[in-house]
């Protein structure tokens, strides 16, 4: 398996390339304006504690703020309520949150975060992200309350607008957290890519084929899901490894024999298509099935942009 190593590395090189060409990334990259984050003194002498990431409790902490800024700006006050110094409580969509989550979460103990977010686990933490996602709006309009400072009662809301500003800031969390995870655009906490591997994720699968598109789709939230187990990986390197075979004609007059072989020698021969006692298993699967994924997945991207390049050649 090692031995294929160089094949992978030759696959990926050439999907930067082709990728960076076609959508002209690198340059809008470079020329955005966007500078790097400033390394402290501490981070750039590999002396700060937290290297690595803030801990869990840290995280949480940062996570709660970020929530009750948004919550006092008016972004729960659609889904949730707001309290108003001559009504009390003003009731939203969700009359009673502790039971919505016992329903969707299947958990107790959750809500109100003020009370419970100092116990939360990593599991917690990422399932009250991925509720509060489907609950967020962002406020538009509404009528100013004056009397005894109470503030603006919001009366229209963006959901979509409100999705996208909660995803923003907690990535940022995220981002600090020394797990790697980020918020999907469709509110699922996934495991973020492998470094260098961004991109990836990020480009236009050049196919309408629903037998390709399902698959890698299928594939990538199996492989990138928080708590996706070993046979969860396994499965989405298979998904990918039918995605090729789909594509085996493409792929034959893409590479030599030899490196054709070896790719499909990969799913076939070391416990990842078929199961009998003469599959070779005994690697690191946590390790392998990584390297398996990322390979077969900018495998699959070049073979579709050539396809997609000799198309347009003729």
């Amino acid at each position: 398996m090692c031995g294929l190593i160089t094949f992978r590395l030759f696959v990926y090189l050439i999907f930067l390339k082709s990728f960076i060409r076609q959508t002209g990334l690198l340059t809008s990259t470079l020329g955005s304006g966007k500078s790097m984050p400033h390394k402290f003194y501490s981070q750039r002498t590999g002396m700060n504690p937290n290297m690595d990431g803030l801990p869990l409790e840290d995280t949480v902490d940062l996570f709660t703020r970020v929530y009750n800024q948004l919550e006092t700006d008016g972004y729960f006050d659609e889904a949730f309520g707001f309290w108003c110094v001559d009504q009390d409580h003003v009731e939203g969509n969700v009359k009673d949150i502790e039971l919505e989550m016992l329903l969707t979460i299947r958990k107790k103990n959750l809500w109100p975060m003020s009370e419970y977010s100092k116990g939360y686990t990593e599991d917690d933490l990422l399932d009250v992200i991925e509720f509060l996602y489907q609950y967020v709006s962002k406020p538009i309009d509404g009528t100013m309350h004056s009397y005894s400072g109470c503030g603006m009662h919001w009366e229209t809301f963006n959901k979509k607008e409100g999705q996208y500003i909660f995803r923003e800031k907690i990535n940022a969390v995220l981002e600090h957290y020394k797990n790697r995870f980020e918020l999907s655009q469709e509110g699922e906490v996934l495991h973020k890519p492998e470094e260098g591997f961004e991109n990836i994720f990020n480009a236009d699968m050049p196919s309408k084929d629903t037998n390709i598109v399902g698959r890698i789709n299928a594939a990538t939230i199996n492989f990138r899901r928080h708590g996706s187990s070993i046979d969860d990986r396994r499965q989405a390197v298979r998904d990918l490894a039918d995605v090729l075979e789909y594509l085996r004609p493409q792929v034959q007059e893409l590479l030599t024999n030899k490196d054709e072989k070896d790719l499909f020698n990969i799913a076939n021969n070391f416990g990842i298509r078929h199961h009998n006692d003469k599959q070779k298993t005994a690697y690191d699967a946590a390790i392998w099935l990584s390297w398996m994924f990322y390979f077969y997945l900018a495998t699959i991207h070049v073979v579709l942009r050539k396809i997609e390049h000799d198309k347009s050649s003729t």
